[in-house]
């Protein structure tokens, strides 16, 4: 049985059904390929902010409570989400009820009222308010180290924009990127779980099947730096207990073709409580509660990140060990057994996907937004090969000085900053 099933009605909006018929329940999933790096600086965050509109009533619904109440009255909840790249609407639902959810979508969506933009700007504010401090400096090490690595791209800005953007949002700014990005060129339109995927082509095109747009503009491409190298950090005072910190790397995009193993490296720092990082700075060392390794992809470039937060007196300890494990990857080929253990875990995540709908919904409806659908046979497939060669090769192309970022967010001292960067700057794997 094939894994997923796909068709294009004739305005270019792209249809994809999971079949899960062992199952109680759906989801469904509607991906604009639209998010913060398809802004201009002046409107930065208009992808954020109109998402939250889209709650605000439409035609047939015309208030966010009287959208909720239906929803809810089929088995769902509805939610949104934008990134770099897209944003989502999604709602869990009972498979009855596959053409009420599909025509409640369609309301949404394409027959937006944008009103009480006072009301919904106030909501905005608060949630941004999250990154700043009292000084109203950012303090999320994920923005600063965004802005570190694209420095003056799209890329390095948060989707949810500035508060001087936010506070400079105009209706007519909202309308525009609707009008440009809310095509059916722009959409997938996926379900996944107990549906036919014959219903739901029937119950996308009756909703959606009259809508007509043209294709969305293309987002700026980001171009390597070829002045300043790294490393570059960013320090930033806040008050509090410990210090947040983000080591950060640019690499390359998931279009890459050494993209999954990039993936299997993050894993073999940061895949549980026995990978690496974990097992050298919390069980060993105890130098702080948990570490993460995150990877950040996009079609062009990317970023793999190591996340801890702890005392600020175990900060140069702490970045000194990180370095050294990223060194010794860069130098030591990983173990035969540890590299089985990674590809099993990877393996048995793949299969325990197949039991939720919103996992396998996103892997097909973001894939195919993104132009990056990679389907679960192949991800099996690929992972075989997959050596410890392979990985060292890629840990030398990744793990470069001249691509370092640091963020460093909390109560610092100034002769620990002077010395953390020298050895940023000594850090030659």
């Amino acid at each position: 049985m094939p894994e997923f099933f796909q068709d294009t009605l004739a305005n270019g909006l792209r249809v994809i059904t999971v079949p899960m018929p062992h199952l109680h329940a759906a989801e469904m999933m509607f991906f604009f390929n639209v998010g913060s790096r398809h802004e201009a600086s002046e409107v930065a965050g208009v992808s954020h902010f109109l998402e939250h509109m889209l709650f605000r009533g439409n035609r047939d619904y015309p208030t966010g409570p009287d959208l909720e109440r239906a929803f809810e009255a089929i088995g769902g909840y509805v939610n949104a989400a934008t990134d770099i790249e897209t944003t989502c609407y999604h709602s869990r639902l009972h498979p009855a009820h596959l053409d009420q959810a599909t025509k409640l979508f369609a309301a949404m969506l394409r027959y937006p009222l944008l009103r009480d933009l006072e009301t919904e700007r106030r909501v905005i504010l608060e949630e941004a308010l999250e990154d700043l401090n009292e000084q109203g400096e950012e303090i999320n090490p994920d923005t600063l180290g965004a802005r570190l690595l694209w420095p003056d791209h799209p890329l390095g800005r948060p989707p949810i924009g500035s508060r001087q953007t936010i506070e400079a949002m105009r209706l007519e700014d909202l309308e525009r990127h609707w009008t440009q990005y809310y095509t059916p060129h722009n959409l997938v339109a996926v379900a996944a779980g107990r549906v036919e995927h014959g219903a739901f082509v029937a119950a996308v095109s009756k909703h959606f099947g009259s809508w007509q747009g043209s294709p969305a503009p293309a987002a700026q491409v980001f171009n390597e730096p070829t002045e300043s190298p790294g490393p570059h950090s960013r320090w930033v005072r806040d008050s509090g207990s410990q210090v947040s910190l983000q080591l950060a790397f640019r690499g390359p995009g998931r279009q890459d073709e050494r993209s999954l193993a990039l993936r299997v490296l993050r894993r073999v720092l940061s895949g549980g409580g026995s990978a690496r990082l974990m097992l050298r700075l919390r069980e060993e060392l105890g130098l702080t509660y948990g570490v993460e390794a995150q990877l950040m992809q996009t079609a062009e470039t990317g970023a793999l990140a190591i996340d801890l937060s702890l005392a600020p007196e175990n900060l140069e300890q702490a970045l000194d060990e990180v370095l050294r494990l990223l060194e010794e990857l860069c130098t030591t080929p990983v173990p035969e057994e540890e590299l089985a253990a990674v590809v099993r875990a990877f393996l048995y995540e793949l299969e325990f996907s197949c039991d939720f709908t919103e996992e396998l919904a996103a892997r097909y409806g973001w894939g195919e937004a993104v132009g990056n659908l990679r389907t679960l046979d192949r991800e099996r497939r690929e992972i075989a090969g997959i050596t410890a060669e392979l990985l060292q090769q890629m840990a030398r192309q990744i793990f470069r000085r001249e691509s370092l970022c640091l963020a460093v967010v909390g109560p610092w001292r100034d002769e620990v900053s002077r010395r953390v960067t020298r050895r940023l700057k000594a850090f030659r794997p």
